[in-house]
């Protein structure tokens, strides 16, 4: 099976959803793994959203690209523009940016804790489309 990576800043959020959708959708074809160039620990809200979506992100926990076993990752997927600029060098691996927004960024001034998930839900949303079309985005065939 080839090797996936989805790669983030913080590999709080967003990388973990798509790791967490990868494996639901495509675990029978890859290896699946997530990490981040730093790691800011698991976000609650990004498991609570993900939990509603039928993923269960709970026991996944935030590392960085160095506490990731020694494989070849066939694929690195950056999905935030800061994990694009500063990706590490992956020998062999070809690397694909899909960027989405940072749920923790855009509710940092937010109070109202439903306004804060309605966003949290919308990137969840955007990631979960796009893991449903990564043969296409990856230029295979499953």
């Amino acid at each position: 099976m080839k090797n996936i990576m989805f790669l983030c800043t913080g590999n709080s959020c967003r990388s973990q959803m798509a790791e967490g959708f990868c494996r639901k959708y495509w675990g029978h074809a890859f290896n699946v793994y997530s990490a981040g160039t730093k790691k800011h620990g698991m976000n609650e809200r990004a498991i609570k959203v993900m939990k509603e979506a039928g993923v269960d992100i709970s026991s996944h926990f935030s590392k960085t690209t160095q506490e990731l076993p020694k494989v070849t990752f066939n694929y690195v997927i950056t999905v935030c523009d800061a994990a694009k600029e500063s990706c590490p060098y992956f020998p062999g691996g070809k690397i694909i940016h899909v960027g989405f927004q940072d749920p923790p960024a855009l509710t940092k001034d937010m109070k109202n804790e439903e306004e804060i998930l309605a966003v949290y839900r919308k990137v969840r949303d955007e990631i979960e489309s796009s893991i449903k079309k990564l043969p296409e985005i990856l230029g295979i065939n499953l």
